[in-house]
């Protein structure tokens, strides 16, 4: 099942099921929402889910691109991606928990073929504020599926403050097809996360007090990557369809370790998508998360051979991702801003080098060293101790 076929039998298995399809085409959150992008599927809809009514009604489901940068030390292993895409349905006081469940459940073994016995569900078991979920607990059994409770893992919360709930997890067993599942997703790493269902029934005070919310909703997340991964029976969403063309095109021109170009993938793929979406390079906010994006990538491409070029980027690399993610403003933009970003660092670094070799640079720096390097020169510090090296 390739990635547009399981993106449509996600939203269609919904929309039968008499939810809207709500837009989820944009990394920028409204004007008034202080975070420079959306981090996921339920980041838009969190006024609703605290009671307001939504305009398209009490059943949604969507297609959310999201960004984080919190995994980009990650990025290079076989699942983390900076830009990815979160499959998302919500009951905002519509239908409860066990419904939720009992759709995932048909979704995943009668719409994408997952067999039973490859399923696994995790449900919360209480802790010392709130009892355990035996809801979803019945739920499961119900259905047949072993079930694990645990505490904190399937408790969801957005910080300290705010909507929370229990939340059940659904589980689908990766290892060899010839081993049959073993452990539980706790003991064993080879069981892997594909969906989560949040009761969304509380609100947690400063305090650390909880109170009922008037109207609970459900939240359900589910990662389009690693669905396709499981899906495709691959070790690596490297390996997909979505990245086919980009393992295909880039090895043949740049050679990079494996963990080198794959950050180089995603760096490429999640800057054109941030372009994409009309945002620039500069110095503060989302145009700093873009040209952070482009120099890490380019600090590794050039890190065994300096005359390598995003010029020779393949223009379907660029073409496939907008088209993937639809947007409609075209490759030439694209190129053109990623080039000349290009050209700045590149100038950057050489300024930089020429400054750093100053007998006054050469011992180890001070906090004042760096101040001057970056309000004088506009060397950041992460640039500077780049070019110190280790």
């Amino acid at each position: 099942m390739n990635t547009d076929r399981t993106l449509r039998t996600f939203t269609d298995f919904f929309r039968e099921r008499g939810h809207r399809l709500i837009t989820g085409s944009t990394l920028l959150p409204p004007p008034s929402d202080p975070v420079l992008f959306t981090t996921s599927g339920m980041h838009p809809l969190t006024p609703y889910l605290l009671g307001r009514p939504h305009p398209q009604g009490r059943r949604l489901v969507n297609v959310q691109r999201c960004l984080r940068t919190t995994d980009l030390d990650e990025i290079g292993d076989s699942t983390h991606l900076t830009v990815f895409e979160m499959l998302g349905s919500w009951s905002l006081g519509d239908y409860g928990h066990s419904q939720s469940l009992r759709w995932g459940y048909e979704l995943l073994r009668d719409g994408f073929g997952i067999p039973r016995g490859r399923m696994h569900a995790t449900v919360f078991g209480g802790d010392d504020q709130v009892g355990p979920d035996t809801e979803s607990l019945c739920t499961w059994r119900e259905l047949g599926l072993p079930v694990e409770l645990t505490r904190e893992e399937n408790w969801w919360d957005n910080g300290p403050v705010g909507p929370c709930g229990p939340d059940s997890e659904i589980f689908v067993w990766t290892g060899d097809s010839g081993t049959p599942p073993q452990g539980s997703p706790t003991t064993d790493p080879r069981w892997v996360e594909v969906w989560n269902h949040v009761l969304m029934r509380y609100h947690r005070h400063e305090d650390g007090s909880l109170e009922p919310l008037d109207r609970p909703s459900i939240d359900t997340g589910m990662g389009l990557e690693r669905l396709v991964t499981v899906l495709q029976d691959r070790t690596s969403v490297y390996e997909t369809d979505l990245f086919e063309p980009w393992t295909r095109l880039l090895p043949p021109l740049w050679d990079l370790d494996e963990p080198s170009m794959r950050l180089v993938c995603d760096h490429l793929r999640s800057s054109i998508v941030v372009l994409g979406d009309g945002v620039r390079p500069s110095n503060t906010g989302r145009g700093y998360v873009l040209r952070r994006l482009a120099r890490r990538l380019l600090t590794t491409l050039w890190r065994d051979d300096p005359s390598r070029t995003l010029s020779d980027l393949p223009v379907e690399l660029v073409e496939h991702t907008l088209d993937h993610f639809r947007q409609t403003g075209g490759s030439g933009p694209v190129r053109e801003v990623l080039l000349d970003e290009e050209r700045r660092f590149s100038t950057l670094l050489e300024r930089g080098r020429r400054v750093l070799s100053r007998p006054e640079f050469q011992g180890p720096l001070s906090q004042e060293d760096y101040a001057y390097l970056h309000d004088t020169h506009g060397l950041p510090r992460d640039l500077v101790a780049g070019l110190l090296g280790p």
